[in-house]
């Protein structure tokens, strides 16, 4: 019997063989330290004890208003398929999202594709929103949130996949998030959100010659993350796929989506945006010249990581008030 061989490899991470058998290791990128500059404290914590799913907390190390501080939940990307929260990248972004905004930070981990395949890293996105409503019930609170974190002003912010998990959780909690009282959600930041749809669009036949997320690895993410035999235009991938519900008479809250001139997934976030607005959802699209796919976690340090952070700060300042 001949030897099984790779039928599919993500980035080394997630290897499919022809067996069946599925092995993921990993990345050894996660053992290289992040820079800290005491700007900001963390921990992690167990979320979702029978799958074993963490989340890990940030909070800035002093803070420097006198309000309680709002909640920013961090959903990361990795096409539904691989990274983690404690990838350096991702430590680093919310790291400076804390001490940046002023923020209690909550970015959470999911589970992934192939092993887990959709819909369970949204099942995993709410259970997360829900842990928080457990926290701000408790008869015995975390010190984490006593007396400084604002349960009534929630923002979540998701970049690729995250970006796809954050547009489900504002369609599933509805404007003003009734079932999460007393937690409160006020805006959705959608960096780069991860949509798909079997007919290719402006951005994705153009391309970008030398980008790392490339047509081939999106499409491979969603056949290794999508149910099996379903194709992108499934409701969870396509927003306005034939089979999915329409978003019309679906009451949001506000909306910042945003995105790189050189993402293949422009023309998707443009055409959500679009749409959205002409049905009277309060929505922003933002387009930043001359970058990639998740230009802020590969260049965290460039003017258009500084101006979109800006952006997210000013944001959520106008949709607190809401």
């Amino acid at each position: 019997m001949a030897a099984p061989y790779v039928l599919d490899d993500l980035f080394g991470e997630v290897q499919v063989y022809s067996d069946g058998s599925i092995v993921r290791t990993d990345p050894q990128n996660l053992n290289v330290g992040v820079q800290e500059d005491g700007s900001a404290v963390w921990k992690d914590v167990t979320f979702d004890p029978i799958h074993g799913i963490q989340l890990r907390l940030y909070k800035p190390s002093s803070v420097i208003t006198n309000t309680k501080l709002p909640i920013c939940y961090y959903i990361r990307g990795g096409g539904y398929c691989v990274d983690s929260r404690a990838s350096p990248g991702r430590h680093k972004y919310s790291y400076s999202l804390a001490s940046e905004l002023q923020a209690i930070v909550v970015s959470i981990d999911y589970r992934m594709g192939p092993e887990n395949r959709l819909p369970a890293a949204i099942e995993d996105g709410f259970a997360a929103v829900k842990w928080l409503q457990a926290k701000a019930l408790s008869d015995n609170p975390d010190t984490w949130f006593t007396d400084v974190a604002d349960f009534d002003r929630v923002f979540i912010v998701g970049d690729s996949s995250g970006g796809n998990l954050a547009h489900h959780l504002a369609v599933g909690l509805g404007a003003g998030s009734p079932d999460l009282s007393p937690v409160r959600v006020r805006g959705y930041v959608l960096l780069g959100p991860y949509f798909g749809g079997t007919e290719r669009v402006k951005s994705e036949l153009e391309g970008q010659e030398g980008n790392p997320w490339n047509m081939d690895i999106s499409d491979r993410c969603w056949k290794l993350s999508l149910p099996v035999g379903e194709t992108r235009d499934h409701p969870l991938a396509n927003p306005f796929g034939p089979a999915s519900p329409s978003l019309e008479t679906v009451a949001l809250d506000p909306i910042l989506a945003i995105s790189g001139s050189y993402d293949i997934l422009k023309t998707r976030v443009e055409e959500y945006a679009r749409r959205l607005k002409e049905w009277g959802k309060q929505i922003e699209y933002v387009e930043f010249e001359g970058v990639d796919h998740a230009f802020h976690i590969k260049n965290p340090d460039s003017e258009a990581s500084k101006k979109m952070m800006e952006d997210i700060k000013r944001f959520i300042t106008e949709s607190s008030n809401n």
